[in-house]
């Protein structure tokens, strides 16, 4: 097992089981990026990070013929992911396994070595090699398709205090807001030949991106 495996299982060993009911309040902007997919029928939907299945198995609802896979590093949370999704009934749509966000092999994993749609939600500030992550996640995209981020941005629009009482609070966690990634993701699609736009949401307190690779 990896290092970063060991962390996370040992972080959300016991938060798995409360993940979702405290996540929700803080982390804004996941059902906006769900709901901008826009999968089409038969779309191979990637989630990197996918944590206890929660959007996973929203996608699966929001677009029914899409078949939806996730990766995710911590054992621990894909015991909840796999419990969740049993309990939803989307087995049969949802395939879920372990896996390091920096270094997988799609077609070992899943059978298909790209997607229409990669989906990465509030998982790169958690991730220390996060720009090999997010090179990675491009590299995963099939012609046409599009990879859609949403984390912690910079915050510059909210007041000193809170910034600072955040920063703080999500270090307890082992989160770093990725505040370079707008420049990161330009100096990608310079390299890959992909287009990318980034928004602020909540006066900084979150960023959306989406990058998108031509078609064939």
């Amino acid at each position: 097992m990896s290092e970063a495996a060991v962390l996370m299982d040992r972080m959300y060993r016991r938060q798995r089981h409360i993940y979702d009911a405290t996540r929700k309040f803080y982390l804004l902007g996941r059902d906006a990026t769900i709901a901008e997919l826009g999968a089409q029928p038969g779309d191979g939907v990637l989630e990197i990070g996918c944590g206890t299945g929660r959007n996973l198995i929203r996608i699966a609802r929001r677009f029914p013929e899409a078949r939806l896979f996730g990766l995710d590093v911590s054992n621990e949370m894909l015991t909840t992911a796999r419990a969740a999704i049993a309990r939803a009934s989307l087995e049969t749509r949802i395939c879920v396994v372990q896996g390091d966000a920096a270094s997988f092999d799609a077609a070992q994993l899943f059978g298909r070595p790209h997607f229409e749609r990669v989906m990465i939600s509030y998982a790169l500030s958690m991730i220390p090699p996060w720009r090999v992550a997010l090179a990675e996640a491009i590299d995963a995209l099939a012609p046409g398709g599009s990879l859609h981020i949403v984390d912690f941005g910079d915050s510059a629009g909210l007041p000193a205090p809170f910034r600072a009482g955040l920063k703080r609070w999500l270090a307890l966690f082992d989160v770093t807001p990725r505040v370079t990634l707008p420049a990161e993701l330009a100096t990608l699609s310079r390299a890959r030949d992909v287009r990318c736009e980034t928004r602020k949401l909540l006066r900084g307190y979150a960023i959306q991106a989406v990058v998108r690779k031509p078609a064939a």
